[in-house]
């Protein structure tokens, strides 16, 4: 019998719930500074999208293409990106003082690295006020780029056995 097989949708949101979830503890522990768990929730993101990639390999027999793997990694990651940047708005309406922390911690970082006073001010000022396009530019590009890397691995690592067309009776079947 075969597998039915599961889609990049549901995959998705399964990985970006999860995500989400640790984003929201981390960010309610107050630990958003800590750099170690930051990286958790991506951590998340990069092996979720390669067992569903060789989740997916195993549910088709491994009758697949390195493009077929990929681009269902890729969908997944698409739609992971989709709920995360939805997951910041909803989070920064929510928490608005999440961006005066971030200014304090910028604030902080400019100051340990010497800039002047002028230009410590100019920096939070245009950070201040390109704060939300920054924050989802920054989460799109970070998303799409280690959502592609995942699905390069993924596809990569999971075994290929495409079997011909011309081995079927008919197409499709």
């Amino acid at each position: 019998m075969e597998q039915k097989v599961i889609t990049p949708m549901a995959k998705g949101l399964v990985i970006g719930l999860i995500m989400i979830v640790i984003s929201t503890v981390i960010s309610l522990m107050d630990k958003n500074s800590n750099s170690t768990l930051q990286w958790l929730a991506y951590l998340v993101f990069i092996v979720g999208i390669i067992w569903a990639i060789t989740s997916y390999g195993k549910q088709l027999n491994y009758n697949a293409t390195f493009g077929n793997y990929f681009a269902h990694g890729f969908k997944i990651s698409a739609i992971v990106t989709i709920l995360m940047i939805i997951f910041l708005i909803i989070f920064m309406m929510l928490f608005p003082d999440f961006k005066e922390k971030a200014m304090a911690i910028a604030r902080t970082d400019m100051a340990s690295k010497n800039y002047s006073a002028e230009d410590t001010e100019r920096g939070i000022e245009i950070a201040n006020k390109f704060f939300t396009p920054l924050l989802i530019g920054g989460a799109l590009l970070t998303y799409l780029i280690l959502g592609c890397i995942a699905s390069l691995i993924g596809a990569a690592i999971t075994k290929k056995n495409p079997r011909p067309l011309d081995e079927y009776n008919e197409i499709g079947q």
